[in-house]
């Protein structure tokens, strides 16, 4: 195996895969830019040293990221080397694993997405199993226990060289603000060969979910099981518990995890609210958790923040590569009412930067003609005394700085975007 992870074709793969994900460099500060550099100059010296065994992974760099409600997610970074290893070795190990994973496993897999985990879990909650066992895994990728993956590993993976690389990796120790500290358990995200890691950990809770004929629905570590009764989903979540403690050793976050009601249960960003169509009783459609707006309008709140110093247009260059992706993620959920009521809330924040780049008053009155103000009315508010988010609502902005003079800069409305990318099977508003 080991030679197959080593051949040129395999490594150049994995070159072009790690530069084309960019990423921060490691704590040896080399970008990915220069692995063309490595692999032509240091390519004999570096697959030498692993088939020997003398490779030695360098440090992760641990980096804190904002997680919500002034919480952090430690990531962690590898060098690009070692990146560049992990990839490899990823592209190969794959395919040994992947074909017995679940169907009801959607995380981190090829050809599968956070949509069609949320459909299914729809579809399992409209027949009727609307009895949820949500359980949320505590700091997942920080307890898994070495010993127990490498000896999952070592079903499929006999190739010794390899087995003692990844070894090394899940021991290397990580830094922390300048500090290294050393790692006996968890497996650092941030990482190319983590994923993997986590759901070859997580098959196991798979297989024992399978073997007692549940319904259930994972992607990486969050999952949920599907139930017709309260008394039914008290006894397995109670028996699911005491799997995970004694068996794959991961404690569960108590608070976070319990027995829901589709109301009540949110998947992936997603909740559900029951339908009032004739015919559809006890069926459940998708909106979007209140969770997922607030993020959404956290990210526009800050590109469009008068004080961030940017351009105008790369205020809106940020905000289309933003609202792309969210409604992308989304899309499966009929919006179109908050998205509008959101839509007018943006331009207002637009018009508000614009105001403010305006600065001086006589600045302000001369582009208020620009735009068509009568001269007079553009000096009474050039020197108007309201404050700069309530000019931005009011009519003299609203009919001067417009909706298509903002699309001719850039503007896309949030609903435009939701228009192109929508289901066709979504025939109806849910918000």
């Amino acid at each position: 195996m080991i030679e197959q992870i080593l051949s040129r074709k395999n490594l150049l793969q994995a070159m072009y895969k790690v530069q084309q994900n960019h990423g921060s460099a490691g704590v040896d500060h080399m970008p990915v830019t220069r692995l063309s550099e490595l692999l032509a100059i240091d390519k004999e010296e570096l697959t030498a040293r692993v088939r020997s065994g003398k490779y030695l992974p360098q440090a992760i760099l641990g980096v804190e990221i904002p997680k919500g409600k002034g919480k952090t997610r430690l990531l962690g970074i590898p060098t690009v080397t070692d990146r560049l290893l992990q990839q490899a070795v990823l592209q190969v190990i794959t395919a040994r694993f992947e074909y017995e994973f679940s169907d009801s496993s959607f995380g981190f897999r090829p050809n599968r997405s956070v949509q069609q985990a949320v459909q299914k879990a729809q579809g399992y909650i409209n027949e009727g199993f609307q009895h949820i066992v949500d359980i949320d895994l505590k700091t997942f990728f920080d307890e898994v226990n070495h010993c127990y993956l490498l000896q999952l590993l070592y079903r499929k993976i006999k190739c010794r060289e390899t087995m003692l690389l990844i070894r090394k990796w899940l021991r290397s120790p990580i830094q922390i603000k300048g500090k290294l500290v050393k790692r006996r358990k968890g497996v650092p995200q941030g990482s190319p060969i983590s994923p993997l890691l986590s759901n070859i950990m997580l098959h196991e809770l798979d297989r024992e979910l399978e073997r007692q004929g549940f319904r259930f629905v994972r992607y990486a570590d969050d999952f949920s099981i599907y139930l017709k009764t309260k008394t039914s989903a008290r006894k397995v979540g109670n028996n699911i518990y005491r799997f995970l403690k004694r068996k794959l050793k991961l404690p569960i976050n108590r608070e976070k995890s319990g027995i829901r009601r589709p109301v009540h249960f949110t998947i992936l960003g997603f909740g559900f609210v029951p339908t009032y169509r004739k015919g559809e009783r006890g069926k459940y459609q998708l909106v979007v958790s209140e969770k997922s707006w607030s993020s959404l309008k956290y990210k526009l709140k800050s590109i469009t923040r008068k004080t961030t110093p940017m351009s105008f247009d790369e205020r809106i260059e940020k905000l289309v590569e933003v609202q792309r992706g969210w409604i992308n993620a989304f899309r499966m959920a009929s919006i179109q009412i908050k998205l509008a009521a959101l839509d007018g809330w943006l331009r207002n924040r637009l018009r508000y930067c614009i105001w403010h780049h305006w600065k001086k008053p006589e600045r302000k009155r001369k582009n208020l003609i620009r735009l068509g103000v009568d001269p007079e009315k553009a000096y009474q508010w050039s020197r108007s005394r309201m404050g700069g988010w309530a000019i931005a609502q009011s009519p003299i902005l609203g009919t001067t700085i417009t909706v298509d003079r903002l699309k001719m800069r850039g503007y896309v409305p949030l609903l435009d975007l939701y228009n192109e990318v929508k289901p066709k099977s979504l025939l109806f508003p849910m918000t």
